[in-house]
């Protein structure tokens, strides 16, 4: 359930070790690999914000000792993902309204200087690249397949991160769009909110294609910012999520 208290959102855990979900993982993993595993399980929504982690059955799951899980959820805690608090344990960072509201404001910025620079400065190959996510997108929206569609819609930013030139903000971008994740699968699942999204990509790759960079710069950050009737629809999205 959601529970919304002194402006923070809470959301019960919807999954835990317990159940038959198994991270996919090789054997004997080292700690920069589990820190991946367990990243990735959070953005894919096996953890949800403000559960807790427990190093005993993470350590069982792993089939490894303790060392490697609390190297790889420090890692994840200077990652801004979890957060370790003294004498109560790990949790999936949990952002308040004001938080998440904020890290959408900066993301809408870095995403639309990707794409500015994008329109600029892409080279066919990055231009093609693009174009498959995009197509990628469009076919996920044609089987109404959300999972499929969260996983090419991320493909479509991180190609125009990439499409920028500048390594320094693409890596800026993934990291934060990383945190941001869990937010934004649970966007996708309100009505109607793929096809609004598909229309703004659409727009957005129009604009890079012709090389106008102020407006492609226009629609991402409209794309990405929560602001309004976006802002309506996340809270609607984490209710959705917690229930």
């Amino acid at each position: 359930m959601l529970d919304i208290f002194r402006g923070r959102v809470k959301l019960q855990p919807v999954i835990n070790l317990q159940q038959d979900v198994a991270l996919d993982r090789p054997a004997r993993m080292n700690a920069a690999q589990i820190r991946q595993a367990l990243e990735n399980a959070i953005v894919d929504g096996r953890f949800v914000p403000g559960e807790k982690l427990d190093p005993d059955a993470l350590s069982a799951e792993f089939a490894c000792s303790r060392t490697p899980i609390r190297d790889a959820l420090q890692a994840l805690e200077a990652s801004g993902l979890v957060r370790i608090e003294p004498k109560r344990g790990t949790f999936v960072t949990e952002l308040g309204l004001v938080e998440l509201t904020e890290r959408f404001e900066v993301m809408a910025e870095l995403e639309a200087m990707c794409a500015r620079l994008a329109a600029s400065r892409a080279t066919a190959s990055e231009v093609a690249r693009i174009r498959t996510a995009q197509a990628g997108c469009e076919a996920a929206i044609q089987t109404g397949d959300t999972d499929a569609y969260y996983s090419r819609n991320t493909a479509f930013h991180q190609a125009i991160y990439a499409a920028s030139g500048n390594r320094f903000l693409e890596a800026e971008a993934l990291r934060l769009q990383t945190i941001l994740q869990p937010y934004r699968r649970r966007q996708l699942t309100l009505r109607g909110r793929m096809t609004r999204s598909l229309d703004e990509h659409r727009r957005i790759v129009a604009a890079i294609e012709a090389g106008e960079a102020v407006r492609a710069a226009a629609e991402m950050n409209a794309h990405v910012v929560i602001q309004g009737s976006r802002f309506h629809e996340l809270i609607a999205a984490l209710r959705a999520g917690g229930e």
